[in-house]
C-alpha cells in the first residue's frame, strides 16, 4: 500500500504517564485470542528448528579441528541467523497482541497516539491543524479493522487512522472535546486541501521544498572511466598484478582474493540497507546475512578445495592456520579493496544520493548478479587453468577479465538513471 499526503512524525521511546501536561487516555486493546493461539502456535514451530539448529551450531565451534569444521559451523551460524528472522517477527507481533496498548496524548498543536508495550514504543505525532474528521467509526465485517470493533478514526491528509477498540460514540465526542482543549484547536470536518494531498510518503521530506525542475539530480550523471570511484576500482584491481609478478601469488591466492572481495560487497550492501531501510533492518539485516554469509562460506570450501589445496582432503589441523597466513598474505590487495568500495558507498551512494527511490528489497538482492557472474568469470579461469597445466597465463587472463566485468558492473550500477 502507498501512503500518500501528510506525513506523521515518528520516535521510538519511553512513554510515561507522571508527565502532567496536557491530555492522556490508555485506549482499550481488543485481544484476538484465536489469532493469538494461532499465531503462537506457529511461532513454536519454527522456534523448535531454532533451537535445534542453535545447539549443533554451538556443537561446531567448540570442534574446530579443520577448516571444514570452520566452514560447517559458519554455515550453520549463517542459516541459524537467516531462520531467526520469521520466529523473531512472530514473538515480536505476539509480544504485542498480548501486552500492546494505545496511548492518546495531546498537547498545544500536536496529538501523539503511542503504539507498543506498557512504557516502551513508537509515537506517531499529528499537527492538530491538519487533523480532520474526528468520529465514532464501526467497520465492516471482514475488513481490516474489524478486530478493533467500534473505534476512533480520524483523517489526515490522504489517510485514515484507527486508534481504540470497543469504544461507544459518546466517548469519542468526549474524547474529541479533551483533545480540542489540550491541543488548543478544533479537529476540522471536511475534505482535506490539495497541499495535503499531493506527496507519496516514500518522497515527502519534512519541510524541504522540491528542487526546481531545472536543477538535476545530485546522481544524475552518469560515471565514467575518469571518475574518481572508477579510477580507485581499477587501481584496486590492479593490486594483485603485483603481487603476482612480485610476491608470488598464484591463481589460488587471487581467487581466495575475489572471495573477500565477494565480502567487503556484502558488508557494504548491509551498510546501504541500513541507509534505506532504517529500523526496519533489524529484521531485514539478519536474513541477508544469514543467507549471504551461508553462500560464501559454501563457496569458500569450493574454492580452497579445488584451487589452494586440491589434495589435502580438509582433514588436516594445520588448515586454519594455514588459511590464516594466507588472508595475511593478501592484506595489502585486502585493504585496497576495501577502501575502493567504502570510497564508492560514500562518494555515491550517500554523495551522490543513490539511495532515494531503491527499496529495502531491491537492495538486499543488488551484490548478487555482480558477485555470481564474478565468480563465474573466475571459476572458468580457474578450469581453464587445471586444463592447460600452466596457471600463469589463466592468471593474468582472469585478473584482466575480472578488471574489465567489475569495472563494466561498476559503470552499469552507477549510471545515474
Amino acid at each position: 500500500m502507498i501512503r500518500k499526503g501528510l506525513r506523521p512524525e515518528f520516535k521510538f521511546g519511553v512513554e510515561l504517564s507522571g508527565d502532567g501536561e496536557g491530555f492522556r487516555r490508555v485506549l482499550p486493546f481488543r485481544r484476538s485470542w484465536p489469532v493469538i493461539t494461532i499465531l503462537a502456535v506457529m511461532d513454536i514451530a519454527f522456534s523448535i528448528p531454532a533451537v535445534i539448529t542453535f545447539q549443533q551450531a554451538v556443537t561446531e565451534w567448540s570442534r574446530l579441528d579443520s577448516l571444514f569444521d570452520l566452514v560447517g559451523a559458519l554455515f550453520i551460524s549463517a542459516w541459524l541467523l537467516g531462520w531467526l528472522t520469521a520466529p523473531v517477527i512472530m514473538t515480536g507481533i505476539l509480544i504485542i497482541l498480548l501486552f500492546g496498548r494505545e496511548v492518546l496524548k495531546a498537547r498545544p498543536g500536536s496529538v501523539d497516539l503511542f503504539i507498543g508495550l506498557p512504557v516502551f514504543g513508537a509515537t506517531v505525532s499529528y499537527d492538530v491543524t491538519k487533523m480532520r474528521n474526528l468520529r465514532f467509526e464501526l467497520p465492516l465485517k471482514k475488513s481490516g479493522k474489524s478486530w478493533r470493533g467500534p473505534h476512533l478514526a480520524f483523517d489526515y491528509g490522504a489517510n485514515t487512522i484507527a486508534a481504540g477498540s470497543d469504544i461507544d460514540a459518546d466517548e469519542v465526542a468526549e474524547i474529541g472535546r479533551q483533545l480540542k482543549t489540550a491541543a488548543g484547536h478544533d479537529i476540522r470536518q471536511g475534505d482535506a486541501l490539495p497541499s495535503e494531498l499531493e506527496p507519496e510518503w516514500k518522497h515527502a521530506k519534512k519541510l524541504a521544498p522540491e528542487p526546481p525542475l531545472t536543477e538535476p539530480l545530485v546522481s544524475s550523471e552518469p560515471l565514467t572511466l575518469a571518475s574518481p570511484s572508477t579510477l580507485v576500482l581499477i587501481i584496486a584491481n590492479l593490486i594483485p598484478v603485483a603481487g603476482s609478478a612480485f610476491l608470488g601469488w598464484n591463481l589460488g591466492d587471487v581467487m581466495v582474493l575475489y572471495w573477500a572481495e565477494s565480502a567487503i560487497i556484502g558488508l557494504f550492501n548491509l551498510g546501504k540497507m541500513i541507509v534505506i531501510g532504517r529500523w526496519l533492518t533489524l529484521l531485514m539485516g539478519p536474513f541477508f546475512v544469514g543467507h549471504f554469509g551461508g553462500f560464501m562460506s559454501i563457496h569458500f570450501l569450493f574454492l580452497y578445495t579445488i584451487f589452494v589445496k586440491p589434495q589435502s582432503g580438509m582433514a588436516s589441523a594445520n588448515d586454519l592456520t594455514e588459511v590464516a597466513q594466507l588472508f595475511y598474505t593478501l592484506w595489502p590487495a585486502l585493504a585496497a579493496l576495501f577502501i575502493s568500495h567504502g570510497f564508492s558507498f560514500y562518494k555515491n551512494f550517500i554523495g551522490r544520493k543513490e539511495y532515494q527511490g531503491r527499496t529495502l528489497s531491491q537492495q538486499m538482492t543488488e551484490p548478487y548478479s555482480r558477485i555470481i557472474f564474478m565468480h563465474l568469470v573466475i571459476i572458468f579461469g580457474g578450469g581453464l587453468s587445471l586444463v592447460l597445466g600452466n596457471p600463469a597465463p589463466v592468471l593474468i587472463l582472469v585478473i584482466g577479465l575480472k578488471i574489465y566485468f567489475d569495472v563494466k558492473a561498476h559503470l552499469k550500477q552507477h549510471d545515474g538513471a
